[in-house]
């Protein structure tokens, strides 16, 4: 098992979620969050004035999916998300040890 976390431009969240569902995983986590990669934030002018936005909002989308599912849910994230610009965002694959439906006790995969 592992979780496929996606950190991903904010328009796209509907476009990733419904990609997701298509290909047959079901649930997810998103947190809002902030944060730069290479392109180290950006200017902009407000009532005149200029300033640096340093940190911009982000959607944190964490999948627990299956090992062999894990290619498929990267490629369907992928497909959705990008849109060719700067801060289209980046994908993390970990491992995942051990998983627990509360309501029912069922673990690992039956779980998922």
């Amino acid at each position: 098992m592992k979780i496929v976390m996606a950190i991903i431009k904010p328009f796209k969240l509907e476009e990733v979620r419904d990609a997701l569902t298509a290909i047959g995983v079901h649930g997810l986590t998103v947190t809002e969050v902030k944060g730069y990669g290479r392109q180290k934030g950006h200017t902009e002018i407000y009532r005149g004035a200029e300033y640096a936005v340093s940190f911009l909002p982000k959607i944190k989308i964490e999948v627990a999916v299956a090992s062999a599912q894990v290619d498929k849910t990267i490629e369907a994230i992928t497909g959705a998300a990008k849109t060719g610009q700067i801060g289209d965002g980046k994908i993390f694959v970990m491992n995942l040890d051990h998983a627990v439906r509360i309501r029912t006790g069922e673990a690992d995969d039956a779980a998922l």
